[in-house]
């Protein structure tokens, strides 16, 4: 039975990593009209019918009430940081190069468990940390004599961000119900995005609103998957499958914008990838059998 589940959550897992990649793909359409804090903004308020509707549908909406509201404030304020440098890091940049840098924030998190989250950390696991940040920095390092791009600054500030809202996610998770870490992350990236892009805003072309309809449908789409992925497999089983979105990363430059990574940027991702996946898979041998992994 388990191989099947197993089986089941890499499916979902990989066609989660896909949608998530063509909504990043809208959103970099959408970065070319309007500043990267308006397109967060627009990302957060499309998804918020999609989070509420299956919530109201299941008659969970007592579930949304916050318990550790501090730490819900926090990861809100780390979403609009995160979210708004990812939009300009695929803005200034390729997705396949921008993902390549994202894909550290695994390295992260497993590096602030330890002082964070008082979680052990052996040397091995230290290693390749110190391997993958090592496949970062060659991605960052200066080429022809000009300086490291603001669009890879912004892709590992957006790792960052990323990595400690999944250390506040750890920590919300013993308090907080699934239902309202997600409607509370939806809601206050459109909340504090929304107020921080007034100054600079953009009408929005009423002919974009086909990419405004799809950046809330495949985000939606992509965090049931994600979800399903989770609850049918262990994390150890289907989280290597994410890194599947450098291919596709690769695949969009080229349908959609007609480029391709260069050298440094696809080695630099291997050495990323290579030492994300031996971080999950070392971090799964020191579980004992009788060990379960599951989202709340």
């Amino acid at each position: 039975m388990h191989g099947s589940e197993h089986i089941r959550g890499i499916l979902t897992m990989l066609l989660a990593v896909a949608l998530f990649s063509v909504m990043d793909a809208q959103l970099k359409l959408l970065a070319a009209h309007y500043p990267p804090l308006q397109v967060s903004f627009l990302r957060g308020a499309t998804s918020i019918p999609f989070v509420l509707l299956p919530i109201l549908l299941r008659g969970r909406l007592a579930r949304l009430k916050p318990v550790n509201v501090r730490l819900h404030l926090l990861r809100g304020a780390l979403s609009v940081l995160m979210l708004g440098s990812f939009v300009f890091a695929v803005r200034e940049s390729s997705l396949a190069r921008t993902y390549s840098i994202f894909m550290c924030a695994p390295l992260v998190v497993a590096a602030m468990s330890a002082p964070f989250l008082g979680e052990k950390v052996s040397r091995a696991q230290w290693a390749a940390i110190g391997v993958g940040l090592a496949g970062v920095l060659l991605m960052l390092r200066p080429e022809g004599g000009d300086w490291i791009s603001v669009g890879s600054i912004a892709a590992v500030v957006a790792a960052l961000c990323y990595s400690l809202a999944v250390i506040t996610l750890r920590v919300l998770s013993r308090t907080d119900a699934t239902e309202s870490m997600v409607f509370s992350f939806t809601f206050l990236l459109a909340i504090g995005a929304g107020l921080l892009s007034i100054p600079g805003w953009t009408p929005v072309d009423p002919s974009h609103w086909r990419l405004l309809v799809g950046v809330g449908v495949f985000g939606a789409l992509g965090q049931h998957f994600i979800t399903e992925a989770f609850r049918n497999a262990p994390a150890s089983v289907v989280t290597p499958f994410e890194y599947t979105a450098l291919v596709w990363g690769v695949l969009l430059d080229l349908v959609v914008w007609h480029v391709l990574p260069g050298a440094v940027t696809l080695v630099g991702g291997a050495i990323v990838i290579g030492a994300g996946i031996y971080l999950i898979s070392r971090e799964a041998a020191q579980r004992s059998p009788g060990d379960g992994e599951s989202l709340p």
